[in-house]
């Protein structure tokens, strides 16, 4: 049984990385995969495990060989999806979940039609303003910026199969574990992992 796609797309701010956690805390059989970037570790990151974190010509070099299943530049630095990583673990039944922008999502969308995409939103601009805040890592001019790429992602929330909004967390945890619940259940899936005890109950 192939496993699925996900795309989880939000503005910086809006809870995205703390809601995939508590996801995977809660939900077996689901991985996050782990993308290449440019930009440099942050203190407690860890090569491999949060990023791969490379220079500039290897992103290049990488791109040039179409190892990417997306990639695209944020804030000044690159990130990009292992295309062969994310085939093995579909193809070994496992659900992945990609953490990428807007434009990462056409392009995987584009490669992979039946990818289910997921769009989480703040409850307002003051509260993504605030959370931005008092993350700590940012200057008034960052937070600005990221302020202004907040809304153009926004702006595309319509373009994703579901839309979350991370105002109570504990309630939107459980929204998108209703979505990988509901998509494991769908009869194709269902009839494939059941295939012998549906025959055995239409047996005579």
């Amino acid at each position: 049984m192939i496993g699925t796609l996900y795309v989880f797309s939000a503005p910086s701010g809006a809870g995205k990385t703390s809601l995939v956690k508590a996801l995977l805390d809660s939900t077996g059989y689901i991985g996050v995969s782990v993308s290449h970037t440019t930009r440099a570790a942050r203190p407690g990151e860890v090569d491999g495990q949060d990023y791969h974190f490379v220079d500039k010509a290897e992103f290049e070099r990488l791109i040039g060989e179409g190892a990417f299943l997306e990639h695209a530049q944020v804030f000044d630095n690159y990130y990009g999806t292992s295309q062969r990583w994310v085939e093995s673990e579909l193809a070994a039944g496992r659900d992945v979940i990609l953490e990428i922008d807007w434009q990462g999502a056409q392009q995987v969308r584009r490669l992979m039609p039946d990818t289910v995409s997921v769009f989480i939103a703040p409850p307002s601009i003051e509260a993504l303003r605030e959370r931005l805040g008092q993350r700590g890592q940012d200057d008034d001019a960052t937070i600005e910026r990221r302020m202004r790429d907040a809304r153009s992602e926004m702006s595309h929330y319509a373009e994703y199969d579901y839309l979350i909004v991370n105002d109570d967390f504990n309630n939107a945890v459980e929204e998108l574990r209703a979505i990988v619940i509901a998509r494991r259940h769908r009869l194709e899936a269902q009839q494939e992992r059941h295939a012998s005890t549906l025959q055995a109950l239409l047996n005579d």
